[in-house]
């Protein structure tokens, strides 16, 4: 079976990090067409140079990376370095990326593959927030149609917010192009923080990767050493959440998961629940399925998974 065409958009940010690690781990599974970036975690002059890096510590000179949108479609910049240190991937060593910087807009490029590509043959992977593919979308809707599916991570239902009271990060610091993808039509699989939560990076889980000794595993524990610090205070857990990779472990082995199909809407009018995702899990309305939301996952299968894809890197 061919590889499927992803296009990875992603706010590094530890957890992203790690997600481009286990995509760039399968190329017999995944061929990453490339690797957009958008302000997030870290503003974007940090989060396109952390995509970078990442490709040059997993030897992957060959995936381009594309810087995008500064700032949210409307409201003002979100971020979030007291989680992920003023690097945005605090725990590892910074440096100048050979891997270089492709002169081309994010969004630019997303528009010119897509519609460049056969109809349903390419899958959308956001894990920061979807200012990129928002834009990508209201700027030429004759995109969909080439869009196979959209894997992201964003969201909450039962365990309410992890930037405000109600909503998840990603989806507070730009509700209205969430509001937008959550509207396109596609297929939607949702990692919201219900299925992230229960994926925690204990000491153990980041010591046998640590042990695997190349230089991507070695990358990977030390930054979910640092991610870890914030998350086990907050919520008294074992370990972070690592929530992105989720994604990526979604196109490569789903049965590690749980779904529903549901309606998802975003609140983006209300200051006091702006970027809530109101999942009808129970299908109290006729609003119409627009997602799978997923709100189980084999946590310690996810683990087996990501361990052993990045051993791979040690030849």
């Amino acid at each position: 079976m061919a590889a499927r065409s992803i296009i990875i958009d992603c706010d590094p940010g530890q957890d992203d990090a790690v997600a481009l690690f286990l995509a760039m781990s399968s190329p017999e599974e995944l061929d990453i067409l490339g690797i957009c970036t958008v302000a997030g975690n870290v503003p974007l002059g940090l989060t396109q140079r952390n995509a970078r890096m990442m490709c040059d510590i997993a030897g992957r000179d060959d995936v381009p990376v594309f810087a995008g949108c500064e700032r949210p479609m409307v409201l003002d910049a979100i971020t979030a370095e007291y989680i992920h240190g003023n690097t945005g991937i605090d725990g590892t060593e910074v440096f100048e990326p050979e891997t270089p910087l492709q002169e081309q807009d994010a969004v630019d490029y997303i528009v010119e593959t897509l519609l460049g590509a056969e109809d349903d043959s390419i899958t959308l992977v956001p894990t920061g927030p979807l200012t990129n593919v928002g834009t990508a979308i209201e700027r030429e809707p004759a995109v969909l149609r080439k869009i196979e599916a959209i894997v992201l991570m964003g969201g909450a239902m039962r365990e309410g917010g992890n930037r405000s009271p109600s909503a998840e990060f990603n989806m507070l610091v730009d509700p209205h192009a969430a509001e937008i993808v959550f509207g396109c039509g596609r297929p939607i699989t949702a990692m919201g923080l219900d299925v992230t939560h229960q994926v925690l990076a204990t000491r153990e889980r980041v010591a046998r990767i640590g042990a695997l000794g190349n230089p991507v595993a070695e990358a990977t524990a030390g930054m979910l050493s640092f991610f870890h610090r914030y998350d086990t205070k907050k919520y008294g857990s074992e370990g972070a959440p690592l929530h992105d990779p989720c994604t990526v472990a979604w196109l490569l082995q789903p049965e590690l998961f749980e779904t529903r199909a549901c309606n998802i809407a975003v609140e983006t009018k209300s200051k006091l629940t702006m970027g809530h995702t109101a999942v009808d899990f129970w299908h109290v309305t006729d609003r119409p399925h627009n997602a799978l939301w997923t709100y189980g996952v084999d946590a310690g299968g996810f683990y087996e998974l990501l361990t052993d894809r990045l051993a791979r890197f040690g030849g």
